[in-house]
C-alpha cells in the first residue's frame, strides 16, 4: 500500500483535519492524494487548482480527492477538472465511506446548514503519529461560525458553530502527550465562541483552565486565533494563573478603523481592541499580540488606512499577518465599492513594514533574557512568546531548552546555551 499524500492549504484547522484524511486515507489501496482546500481568497482556490493540476502530471495514476472549504463553496469548479477523480464536501470528508466511494458519485456535497460538518468526539486511531514531522500538536475544539462578516464565506463552508465536548478534548490530549508532544495548539474556526451550544455553556478560558488541570503533564498550552470582541475573564484568570498556558494571543482583528470595522460587519470596534489587550497585558505582563489585518477593503480611504497603520504602534503588536484584500465571490464585501489593486498591493506593504519593524523592536527588548524554547527544526524554535529563536547548539526536536538570548540576527533571536 502506498502512503497516503495530502495537500494542505489555510488554515490550522485544515492542518488538524489533514491529519484525519491522512489515516483515513490510508484504509484504501492504491496511490490516493487528497487535497484539502481553502476558500477564503479567490487566490486559494486557484492555487489549489494550481497543485490539483501539477499533482496530476506528476502522479499520472493516482487518484486524486479534492475535499475542503473550496470543494464545499464551488464543487462545481473542481468536478469540471480532468485531473480530479472525487470532490467531497466538508460534511462528509471525515468519513472514510464516503470519502473513498470511487465506484458512486463523483461529487459528494451536502448542505452545511443542514448537515452539520463531522467533528470528532472521540480520540483518533493513531492521530499522535500523524504529526511526527512537528513539534506541537493541533486539537479541534469546536467547528463552524454562527458570524457573517461581509468578506468572509468560511460560514457557508463549515456550517454553525458547534462545541467539542471538554472530556473529549482532553482525550485528545492527553494521546499527544503520550505520544512525546509537549505542546498543543487549541484550534476551530472562532474559538472564541466556544461552548455556547454545551451544556452549561464553558467558555474557551474554561475549557482551557480545566484541560491543564486534567492533563497535568501538558507542558505548554496555546490558542489559534482569538476573536477580540469576547472578553472571557475566565481565560485572562487562566493566563494570569497558568504558566503554561503560553503569553502570545493571535487576534482576528482584521482593521483599526470603526468605520471599516463596522462595514466588514465586525462585533469589536478599535476601542474593543484595545481594551482586550489591555485587560490581557494586566493579567499576564509581558504577553505578546498578533493580528490578522486586511489592508484596502473596499471604502477604505487613506485616512482609514493610517487609522490602522496607527493602531499597529499603539496596541503593540508584534506579530502581523497582512492581507491585502482580495474579493470573494458570494460575499457582500464583493459588490462595495474596491479599493484599486495597486493601492491595496501598497497599503499591504506598508502594514507589512510596520509589521518587521514592530517586530524587531519586540526581539531586541528579549536580548539578555533567558526563554525556554520548543525546538522545531534544524535549530529553529519558540520561546513561549511567540518570539523565533535559532539556537546555537544542538538539540531533538520537539524538546524544550533553556536558552540566552545572545543577539538578534536575521529575524529572529540567537539563543546560547544558557548556562
Amino acid at each position: 500500500m502506498n502512503a497516503p499524500r495530502v495537500i494542505t492549504f489555510g488554515c490550522r484547522l485544515n492542518a488538524f483535519e489533514s491529519e484525519v484524511l491522512r489515516e483515513r486515507l490510508g484504509t484504501d489501496t492504491g496511490e490516493v492524494i487528497g487535497v484539502n482546500t481553502c476558500t477564503v481568497t479567490a487566490e486559494a482556490g486557484s492555487q489549489a487548482r494550481q497543485a490539483i493540476r501539477k499533482a496530476r502530471r506528476e502522479n499520472p495514476g493516482a487518484r486524486i480527492i479534492v475535499t475542503g472549504c473550496a470543494a464545499q463553496v464551488d464543487p462545481e469548479i473542481f468536478a469540471a477538472m480532468p485531473e480530479v477523480d472525487r470532490v467531497v464536501g466538508n460534511a462528509a470528508k471525515l468519513d472514510p465511506a464516503l470519502l473513498l466511494a470511487f465506484d458512486g458519485a463523483r461529487v459528494s456535497v451536502a448542505d452545511v446548514m443542514a448537515e452539520p460538518v463531522a467533528i470528532p468526539d472521540a480520540p483518533l486511531a493513531g492521530f499522535g503519529a500523524g504529526f511526527s514531522e512537528r513539534a506541537r500538536a493541533f486539537v479541534q475544539i469546536q467547528q463552524g461560525c454562527d458570524h457573517r462578516c461581509t468578506f468572509c464565506i468560511v460560514p457557508f463552508a463549515r456550517g454553525p458553530a458547534r462545541s467539542i465536548p471538554a472530556a473529549a478534548v482532553a482525550l485528545q490530549a492527553r494521546r499527544l502527550v503520550a505520544a512525546g508532544y509537549n505542546e498543543i495548539v487549541l484550534t476551530g474556526v472562532d474559538i472564541s465562541s466556544y461552548g455556547k451550544d454545551l451544556p452549561g455553556s464553558p467558555s474557551l478560558g474554561t475549557l482551557a483552565r480545566d484541560l491543564l488541570g486534567a492533563v497535568p503533564e501538558l507542558k505548554r498550552l496555546r490558542l489559534s486565533s482569538l476573536d477580540p470582541a469576547v472578553l472571557d475573564e475566565t481565560l485572562f484568570e487562566a493566563l494570569a494563573c497558568e504558566e503554561r498556558l503560553m503569553p502570545h494571543l493571535h487576534l482576528s482583528v482584521q482593521s483599526l478603523d470603526d468605520l471599516i470595522l463596522k462595514r466588514m460587519k465586525r462585533r469589536h470596534d478599535r476601542a474593543g481592541a484595545f481594551a482586550f489587550i489591555a485587560r490581557a497585558r494586566a493579567a499576564r505582563p509581558g504577553v505578546s499580540f498578533g493580528a490578522d489585518l486586511i489592508a484596502g477593503f473596499p471604502t477604505e480611504t487613506e485616512a482609514m488606512a493610517q487609522n490602522t497603520l496607527d493602531g499597529v504602534a499603539e496596541a503593540g503588536v508584534s506579530f502581523l499577518h497582512v492581507f491585502p484584500y482580495s474579493p470573494r465571490p458570494g460575499t457582500p464585501a464583493a459588490k462595495m465599492p474596491p479599493v484599486p489593486a495597486a493601492q491595496r498591493t501598497e497599503r499591504a506593504a506598508q502594514l507589512r513594514r510596520a509589521g518587521e519593524a514592530a517586530l524587531a523592536r519586540f526581539l531586541e527588548s528579549k536580548v539578555g533574557a533567558t526563554a525556554e524554547v520548543l525546538v522545531e527544526s534544524n535549530g529553529f524554535g519558540r520561546a513561549p512568546d511567540h518570539a523565533p529563536v535559532r539556537l546555537s547548539f544542538a538539540a531533538p526536536e520537539g524538546s524544550i531548552v533553556a536558552a540566552r538570548l545572545a543577539r538578534v540576527a536575521d529575524g529572529a533571536l540567537v539563543g546560547n546555551p544558557s548556562a
